[in-house]
């Protein structure tokens, strides 16, 4: 695995001028008991305990229940908070987090990122990776899936993977494509094993792991995918496809299945468009699926895309959550699981009637559990489980939007960022007292500079 030495010396100087953090920030891993907490564990034996304690260990989870003793831990006090796992962000386009407000009326997503993509240098998505994760960690996020569908050059996929390392957050980083790359040229794997052989020897970069996001038939030919779909299962990689939000139907699940491309290192995102034999597959073959519920409602032009929600959990399917872009949707997962809450309901006259609506504990496992699964990490995070890592957030519950308090589960549904207190990730504080130990001035400063100088080469609607 390659050291900070080597890191540094490939990345250039001008990367290396900004810092993630104060130099005071202490993000080390200690022993930590939260005690007098009210805490979902999505855990399914352990359920919800009114009042528990959990204690905490060099990042591992050690113990959950009440009154446990505090010998040689430092006590967090969580009276009046909601302990919970942090969540987990199935598909997040990590690189032009910093573009969220490139788009307008008359100048939607597609339109931004055209007029946008080849104008970021690896020093932008540094800066774009690093506000995406800063934000992430604020909103109680301690996982992502960084889907990055413009890795430009090495040096672009160095500057994400320093981004990682500062973002102090859990990860599958995707190397994928170029934007906007010829349709009928396959997508080359030399970088992909140069990184997976400089960083990944281990299996693991800190808390990152590799994997390849491919383009998928809305954006290539047919040869083109296969070739691409054959050289990242021919790795072993976990392989991410956008499995598209619109008719055509450009996803055949049972094709997948025969061709060997489905399974837990598949993960399909969106698939708006399957059928209900498609949604049965996905199910028995144990893929992933990433349902971004702002994007489905925003892009999708085929329909009502709470249909295909509901449908998947009846087929059985495992449903994780997501973001898509910034410019799409907030990184903000309260708000995304009140979306689904707020719409996943059957109504009479369509398939979806009788269906079972979507409750609130179903929103928070797909924010946390379903989503670590989703990326192969269910044995790692996503629940408050002895033995698992230490991804935990604790929310205050006597904040005036969710006073005076009541049930547990309805009360995590309802919160919002404002209300994140503390974020553990990997057993390390990187949020406590409602402060990121993130030096949050500068991140913004360095993405708002990145931000001025695309929109100055950008021109047009964009021009500052």
């Amino acid at each position: 695995m390659i050291n900070r030495r080597t890191l540094t010396k490939s990345l250039g100087a001008a990367a290396l001028a900004v810092s993630a953090m104060p130099a005071t920030a202490d993000t080390n891993r200690r022993r930590y008991l939260i005690r007098d907490g009210a805490v979902i564990t999505v855990d399914p034996v352990l359920g919800v305990l009114p009042r528990a304690d959990v204690l905490i260990d060099d990042g591992r989870i050690v113990a959950v229940g009440p009154d446990l003793p505090a010998r040689g831990a430092q006590v967090v006090d969580a009276t009046d908070m909601i302990v919970m796992p942090g969540f987990v962000n199935t598909h997040h386009h990590m690189w032009s987090a910093l573009g969220r407000n490139f788009v307008a009326d008359g100048f939607p997503y597609f339109a931004a990122k055209r007029a946008t993509s080849t104008l970021y240098t690896d020093v932008d998505v540094y800066r774009s990776v690093l506000l995406g994760l800063a934000e992430l960690a604020n909103a109680g996020v301690t996982t992502v899936h960084n889907w990055s569908n413009n890795t430009r050059s090495p040096a672009h996929a160095d500057a994400e993977l320093r981004a990682h390392r500062d973002g102090f957050l859990r990860a599958r980083f995707s190397y994928g494509h170029v934007d906007q790359m010829p349709r009928d040229v396959p997508m080359s794997f030399t970088d992909v094993d140069r990184v997976r052989q400089q960083y990944f020897a281990d299996g693991s970069f800190g808390l990152v792991h590799l994997g390849v996001a491919l383009r998928g038939l809305s954006q290539s030919t047919e040869p083109a995918f296969f070739a691409d779909m054959d050289a990242a299962v021919g790795r072993g990689l976990p392989v991410a496809i956008h499995a598209g939000q619109a008719p055509p139907r450009i996803v055949d699940a049972a094709d997948y299945e025969r061709r060997g491309w489905l399974g837990p290192r598949t993960l399909l995102c969106h698939y708006v468009t399957a059928l209900d034999s498609d949604m049965e597959i996905v199910a028995r073959t144990r893929t992933g699926f990433s349902w971004s519920p702002h994007s489905e409602f925003r892009l999708g032009s085929s329909g009502d895309p709470r249909s295909a929600l509901l449908r998947f959990r009846q087929a059985g399917v495992p449903v994780s959550l997501s973001s898509d872009a910034t410019s799409i949707a907030p990184s903000d997962v309260f708000e995304t699981m009140r979306l689904v809450w707020n719409t996943g309901i059957p109504w009479a006259g369509t398939p979806t009637a009788g269906l079972p609506e979507v409750g609130f504990r179903d929103v928070l496992e797909m924010a946390t559990l379903n989503g670590a699964r989703a990326l192969g990490l269910g044995d790692v995070t996503g629940s408050i489980t002895p033995g698992k890592r230490a991804d935990v957030i604790l929310l205050r519950a006597n904040d005036i939007n969710l006073a005076p308090g009541g049930l547990i589960e309805t009360t995590a549904v309802q919160a919002s960022t404002a209300n994140v207190d503390t974020v553990f990730s990997d057993g390390r504080i990187i949020k406590r007292g409602g402060r990121l130990v993130h030096d949050v001035g500068r991140i913004v400063r360095d993405a708002r500079a990145s931000s001025l100088r695309i929109r100055r080469e950008a021109g047009g609607i964009l021009t500052p």
